[in-house]
């Protein structure tokens, strides 16, 4: 019997292991970009919190309060303003995607013209690697020009996102600066949970401008992707949510709010 014991233990020791070493390989998201849309935007993820399961990704705050941006495990939150801080552990999160970023891929010498022909660049090499895997991708470098936006923060009631960034988005552009586009890519499955395709958003290298990208030029920079193959998703426990339609179609109000 203790011979039976000392294997099983080691199998069961084997598997968590196991399960230790694909824990950076999983995309973790917080609630859904539907829910978003439709107003849900009180926190329920702490920043803190947040860092447990990635230092890479992408989101937003409490009441729409700027656009997320985190990379290296720091979270920089671009405000309306076009001022960039690093939020506080205590801060809320209602909607982010995170992951431990490995960089599977990399190419140097990337050069785009505009945001489309980027996310182009980017799905013909993920297209390689599997169209139906998730990937956190990091483009470095130099961005001749960039256009990204932030919003006011929200009241209740709250808006559809759609409506409010109709009157409280806020857009920045600049010229020849340096730093990171964060992006993120669904596969078409997710249509439901998140939006299929490219998620842009741009930290400065000095960490003082950022936003949700709406349109860049990049030259040389760096591109590394991180295929993602695990998916791990929580959604708030409280009236609110449970109330929300999630059936409602929602595409033409995610390209609205996406820029398209």
């Amino acid at each position: 019997m203790k011979k039976l014991f000392v294997i099983v233990m080691v199998v069961v020791l084997s598997l968590t292991a196991a399960y230790a070493d694909v824990k950076s390989d999983r995309l973790f998201q917080a609630a859904l970009l539907q829910s978003l849309m439709l107003g849900e935007y009180d926190g329920f993820v702490s920043a803190g919190g947040l860092k447990t399961y990635g230092d890479t990704g992408i989101g937003t705050f409490q009441s729409v309060n700027g656009e997320l941006i985190m990379l290296d495990g720091v979270i920089y939150r671009a405000l309306w303003d076009g001022s960039v801080e690093v939020v506080p552990d205590s801060e809320t999160i209602p909607f982010a995607n995170v992951t431990f970023f490995d960089s599977d891929i990399k190419q140097e010498n990337i050069n785009a013209e505009s945001s489309q022909e980027l996310k182009n660049l980017m799905t013909k090499i993920a297209a390689k690697h599997g169209k139906n895997q998730f990937y956190m991708a990091k483009v470095t470098g130099l961005m001749p020009r960039i256009t990204v936006r932030s919003e006011l923060p929200q009241k209740e009631p709250y808006k559809p996102l759609n409506d409010a960034l109709k009157t409280d988005q806020r857009e920045f552009t600049y010229e020849n600066i340096h730093g990171t586009v964060v992006a993120l890519y669904c596969p078409d499955y997710m249509d439901g949970l998140n939006t299929p395709g490219w998620h842009l958003h741009f930290i400065s290298q000095d960490g003082k401008k950022g936003g949700h990208v709406l349109e860049l030029a990049a030259k040389d920079c760096l591109l590394e992707m991180d295929v993602i193959s695990e998916f791990a998703m929580i959604v708030p426990d409280r009236q609110s949510f449970n109330d929300k339609n999630l059936s409602i179609n929602m595409k033409e109000a995610i390209q609205q709010v996406e820029g398209k």
